[in-house]
């Protein structure tokens, strides 16, 4: 027979324990944002996992180890100046109690090459608890625009609306994702 005195107990401490550390994921993306604006790169460097992975849909981007991660954003940032990241929403869905996945979504405004530009961004990350905390163990960018502000009004109404790079690529999101393609096909159908 389970000891009903000690199931009540045990239940509110592991829902403690687990909006504990739903806490401090979304820290660790508070803490990106704010580090990268700040160039804070030692605090940068600690938010990833020891064999973390960063990239980018669009495939631009991949880096793999804390070492490669921090080479790619000085080539970032050798092109960036200021900015301003801003999360909103943040998704996380716990695997177990050491690893989740999110889906974080957000804005950026920032200087690209001189030009002041915009982007909606959303990051598809993994989770991973360490001894020194939560980190992300892979995070992958995607963006469903990025534009000079002067391109901004209407560019919804465009496939092409990263154009972050010198020729305008199609965007990473909503248009590639399979819920997005399946719903389409199933209305024109």
């Amino acid at each position: 027979m389970p000891d009903l005195e000690a199931s009540p107990g045990a239940d509110l401490e592991k829902r403690i324990a687990r909006l504990e550390a739903e806490s401090q994921i979304r820290q660790l993306v508070a803490r990106y944002s704010f580090d990268i604006d700040d160039r804070w790169i030692d605090a940068v460097r600690a938010l990833f996992a020891e064999d973390a992975v960063l990239r980018s849909h669009d495939g631009v981007m991949h880096a793999a180890g804390p070492d490669a991660i921090m080479a790619q954003f000085d080539g970032r940032f050798a092109v960036l100046g200021p900015g301003h990241h801003v999360m909103h929403d943040i998704q996380i869905d716990f695997v177990d109690d050491e690893t989740a996945t999110g889906r974080v979504a957000g804005h950026a405004e920032l200087m690209r090459h001189g030009r002041m530009m915009v982007a909606a961004i959303r990051y598809d990350d993994r989770y991973r608890k360490t001894p020194a905390g939560w980190k992300f163990a892979e995070r992958v960018i995607g963006f469903l625009y990025y534009v000079p502000v002067e391109a901004y009004p209407g560019i919804l109404a465009r496939p092409d609306r990263n154009h972050a790079y010198a020729e305008p690529k199609l965007a990473d999101y909503p248009e590639r994702l399979p819920s997005w393609i399946s719903y389409e096909q199933a209305r024109k159908a």
